[in-house]
């Protein structure tokens, strides 16, 4: 990715408990909530510092999300029905997270 690709669309769906983003440059992608809960940015999930990483949450089938807030122009804090906040997903991020999904 030679430059920053912003997102022009976010959907969050309850339906499909899935995030559908899309970006300026055309590419766009969905990520299951259950993923992005496993892949939260927060410390509690990737752990501090060097460490090693804690154990992935159990995580509920009925997962959902409550709401996303925006945060400035860089990221969303996603509030999801386990009670997990405290994660910040950049753009950059969920663009990451979007592509590793295609090579599964």
């Amino acid at each position: 990715m030679s430059k920053r690709a912003w997102p022009t669309e976010l959907k969050f769906s309850k339906s499909k408990k899935a995030l559908s983003i899309a970006f300026d440059d055309g590419k766009s992608f969905t990520l299951p909530y259950k993923t992005l809960r496993l892949e939260s940015p927060s410390a509690e999930v990737q752990g501090h510092g060097s460490g090693p990483k804690p154990p992935p949450p159990v995580i509920s089938d009925d997962l959902n999300v409550e709401k996303a807030d925006p945060v400035g122009r860089y990221a969303v804090r996603i509030f999801f029905t386990d009670g997990h906040s405290s994660g910040l997903f950049t753009w950059a991020y969920l663009r990451q997270l979007g592509e590793a999904g295609e090579h599964v």
